[in-house]
């Protein structure tokens, strides 16, 4: 299997569970995937910048109840990169025997 399918941008852990909910929702707001991911504000719009860039994360902002959220969708190249990173997971999983080994004794 070749690295060459691994995506840089997602696979860091908060990336890779950012892209993992939007790609089951239509939508998600900043606090929610603040809140999943347990990082910061400003950690957070780094790694959604870090998604946008490259196409695969759509951001959206508006006013709702005097307030300004973000929102974050996932775009069809992001979810097409998505898919072809998790499947270059799942072959790298598929080489990890079922049965942990033990170290000798």
């Amino acid at each position: 299997m070749s690295t060459a399918e691994f995506d840089a941008v997602i696979h860091p852990p908060a990336r890779l569970q950012i892209m993992a909910v939007l790609t089951n929702v239509q939508e998600a707001e900043f606090a929610t995937l603040r809140d999943l991911t347990k990082v910061s504000d400003s950690v957070l719009s780094k790694h959604l910048s870090a998604l946008a860039e490259p196409g695969y994360v759509q951001l959206r902002k508006a006013t709702t109840n005097g307030r300004q959220r973000t929102w974050a969708s996932v775009t069809r190249a992001g979810r097409a990169a998505f898919e072809r990173h998790v499947v270059a997971l799942q072959a790298l999983a598929g080489l990890v025997p079922a049965e942990p080994v033990s170290a000798p004794a």
